[in-house]
C-alpha cells in the first residue's frame, strides 16, 4: 500500500502561503491539503478559490480539496478551474451524495467523501464503488489543532474490511490531530493517506514531513 502525505495548508503561514506549500512538496509530501470552510456547515471561514488559484503554481502537487461547505457541488466547476485535483464533500452537507459524486467524476477530478466522527461508515456503502477516497474525520470538523477523537481507529479498521470485502481500491484518509505520535496506529488500522497541519508546519516544516515519511517507510517494508 502507497503511503502519502496530506500538509494541510490552514496551519501554514499565510504571510508565505507560496513558500510552505514549496518546501513540504520539495521535502517529500504528494498531496497539498486544502480546506475550504463556509461558515455555515462549519463554525469557520477558511479561504477559497482565490487562494487556491494563487498557490497552484508553486507545485505540481496533487491539490487534495477538502469542501466543509453546504451543498459543496455548487462549487465543484470553480474547485476545478482553481486547479483542484480531487474534491472530497461531506456526505453530512449533501442531499443528493450520489449526484454530486457523478458532477466531480463528470470534470475530470478524484472524489472523496468525508465522515464526521459521529457518522458511520456504512453511510457510504452504497457509493463505495464510486469513491476514489474516504475522509475519516478525527476531530470534529472546523477548527485546527484539535486533539485527536480515538475512536476514528476502529472506524478506519472497519471501512478498510468493507473496502476489501467488496474487492475495491479505495483510499482511507484521516484528518485531524494526528501526529507522529498516532499516526502508526492509524495506518496498521488501514489508512493510507495522512492529513497533518501543526504537526507539519510547527518549526521545522521539511524536518516533520521527513518524520512523517520515515514512518510511512517503516510501514511499506513490514
Amino acid at each position: 500500500m502507497d503511503y502519502i502525505l496530506a500538509p494541510s495548508i490552514l496551519a501554514a503561514d499565510f504571510k508565505k502561503l507560496g513558500q510552505d506549500v514549496e518546501t513540504v512538496a520539495a521535502a517529500g509530501a504528494e498531496y497539498i491539503h486544502i480546506d475550504v470552510m463556509d461558515g455555515m456547515f462549519v463554525p469557520s471561514i477558511s479561504f477559497g478559490m482565490p487562494v487556491m488559484a494563487s498557490i497552484r503554481s508553486c507545485t505540481d502537487k496533487v491539490f487534495d480539496v477538502h469542501m466543509m461547505v453546504e451543498e459543496p457541488g455548487r462549487y465543484a466547476e470553480a474547485v476545478k478551474a482553481a486547479g483542484g485535483d480531487l474534491m472530497c464533500v461531506h456526505q453530512e452537507a449533501c442531499k443528493h451524495l450520489d449526484r454530486t459524486i457523478q458532477q466531480i467524476h463528470s470534470l475530470g477530478m478524484k472524489a472523496g467523501v468525508a465522515l464526521n466522527p459521529a457518522t458511520p461508515v456504512e453511510t457510504v456503502e452504497w457509493v463505495l464503488d464510486q469513491l476514489d477516497m474516504v475522509l475519516i474525520m478525527s476531530v470534529n470538523p472546523g477548527f485546527g489543532g484539535q486533539k485527536f477523537i480515538p475512536y476514528a481507529i476502529e472506524k478506519v479498521g472497519r471501512l478498510r474490511a468493507m473496502i476489501e470485502e467488496k474487492g475495491l481500491s479505495v483510499d482511507i484518509q484521516v484528518d485531524g490531530g494526528v501526529g507522529l505520535d498516532n499516526v502508526g496506529r492509524l495506518l496498521d488500522a488501514g489508512a493510507n493517506i495522512i492529513v497533518a497541519g501543526s504537526a507539519v508546519f510547527k518549526n521545522d516544516a521539511a524536518a516533520n514531513v521527513k518524520e512523517f515519511l520515515k514512518i510511512f517507510k517503516e510501514h511499506e517494508n513490514r
